[in-house]
Parts: structure tokens; sequence; C-alpha cells
């Protein structure tokens, strides 16, 4: 029986596909982001942020599955990087504060800019108003389970407390969005975990 040979290179194709992915992700973004800027997202076609990236409308569905995908394509998927924060705060650690250093990491995975720029595009459309409550559900899925477990027994239906700080601690967030984008994204992200964090601590005190 003869062994295969791989061809000289052949383990470096599959990084190099994909750092070639991800720059013509990214050039899709960038350049859809410019007309979501100048004609809002509603008003924007496929059509056109395809022919403006120089694609064919079959390429941009290999990596968008939705318009929407544009804007929200990988902060949908950071519930499970979210969690990983959570579960590496100590157990004994105060469920806000623990809530609160974890959401934070977000903040290693967006660009400032970027980020202003798809906080005022949620804040003008419908749609992704929309996708941005879509994107929170999926959080709150891994982060409640974890909650509930730091929170020990109790007689309330299960998941009942999970769900509920989860769904605060992301209102606060969105309420800290909202001010931050008020005042021009000052002080950029820092700033945002600063308003979010006093968020928070204005939830805790009216609780008493």
């Amino acid at each position: 029986m003869t062994t295969r040979q791989a061809r000289p290179g052949a383990a470096a194709e599959g990084p190099m596909w994909e750092r070639t992915r991800k720059r013509v992700r990214d050039e899709v973004v960038d350049v859809a982001m410019e007309l979501f800027a100048a004609q809002g997202f509603e008003d924007t076609t496929v059509e056109q942020v395809v022919t403006a990236a120089g694609i064919s409308k079959r390429s941009f569905f290999r990596y968008f599955g939705t318009k929407e995908d544009i804007v929200f394509g990988d902060l949908a998927e950071q519930g499970p990087m979210i969690l990983e924060a959570l579960r590496a705060r100590p157990d004994d650690e105060p469920i806000w504060d623990a809530l609160g250093h974890a959401l934070r990491a977000l903040g290693a995975h967006v660009d400032p800019g970027r980020g202003i720029a798809i906080a005022r595009l949620v804040l003008t459309s419908p749609g992704l108003r929309a996708a941005h409550l879509e994107k929170h559900l999926r959080w709150q899925e891994h982060l409640a389970p974890e909650v509930e477990r730091r929170l020990g027994d109790s007689d309330d239906p299960p998941g009942l407390r999970g769900e509920a700080i989860v769904a605060t601690a992301l209102a606060c967030l969105d309420a800290a969005t909202a001010s931050w984008l008020q005042h021009g994204g000052r002080g950029g992200i820092d700033e945002l975990a600063r308003l979010s964090d006093r968020a928070l601590a204005a939830v805790r005190a009216a609780a008493g």
C-alpha cells in the first residue's frame, strides 16, 4: 500500500484561503457601511452593495445570509465569547459585577469607529433594531444558564432569575450606548463601558 504524500505548501492553503475570505468580507462590509451611512440601511439594496464592492450576488451570499448580517454578522456570534469571560470570573463575585466584566470583553473585539457606525444605524433602522433584539436574545440563551448556576438553588421557576438578570444587563448596555451616541461616542469603548456600569449601578440602587 502506498502512502499519499501531501503537496508542498498544502498545509498553508487553509489559512491562506481563510485570510483571503476575511479580506474580501471586510472589504464588502466597508463598502456597505459607507452606503448605509449615506443612503440609510433600508434604502440600500444588496444589488447596490455588490455593484459597489465589485462582486457577484452569488458571491455576496457566500459571505452573508442577509443584508442585516453585514452589520451584525460577527456581533451575533459573540455570545460564546461573553460566556467564556463570565465563566472566568470568580464564583463568589456579585453577579452584576461579573456580568459587567464579561460584557466589557466585547470592547476588545469591536473597532470603536465601527461600533459607533453600527449603533447609529440601529437607532435609525427598524429592521436593524429587530436584528439587534435577536442578537441579544441569542446572547441571553448563552448567559442565563451560567447566571442561574452562580445564583444557586431557589424556589423560583428554573431560568427565571437568569433570564431576568441578563435581560436587564443587556438593557443597561443599550441605554449606555444611546447615551454614548448622544455625546458623539466620546471616550471610545472605555467610556461606553463606564456608562454601562453606571446604568447597572442605577438599577441595583433602585432595587434596594
